[in-house]
């Protein structure tokens, strides 16, 4: 785990910090099938990043005004979220164009959730196609 990445977590309730852990490997997972050896693990805007060189930054983090939330976050400027909605619908809830919303104690949609990361994962070598090409 990064340092910077690693301190973050800290921060978090224990709760929180493990369901966190769960997002963290199932990005890594994901990236691992997709073959994004070049993943780059880091602190964004002060939440825990990932980058691909052939995607889109994904972000999560928890806020104590929300205490039992938590958000993933996707470049706003992409059609990721519209893409999820439109395969989804409401297996998630959204915050517009920019994030899926997790309450901490629900059972995290990990299939759903690794096609969306996988997206995210390959974005750029996707994003002309419909539905990126699902």
């Amino acid at each position: 785990m990064n340092e910077q990445v690693r301190k973050k977590f800290a921060t978090y309730p224990a709760d929180v910090a493990v369901v966190l852990n769960e997002v963290r490997s199932l990005i890594l997972k994901v990236a691992t099938e997709e073959g994004s050896s070049e993943l780059e693990e880091t602190l964004k805007w002060g939440e825990p990043s990932y980058i691909s060189k052939s995607g889109s930054v994904i972000r999560f983090d928890y806020k104590e005004k929300l205490p039992q939330h938590f958000c993933i976050y996707f470049n706003c400027k992409t059609k990721l979220i519209d893409t999820f909605k439109e395969l989804y619908g409401d297996t998630f809830v959204y915050q517009g164009n920019r994030a899926l919303v997790f309450e901490i104690s629900q059972t995290l949609p990990n299939k759903e959730l690794a096609h969306c990361l996988s997206l995210a994962l390959r974005y750029k070598k996707i994003k002309h196609l419909p539905l990126l090409g699902t």
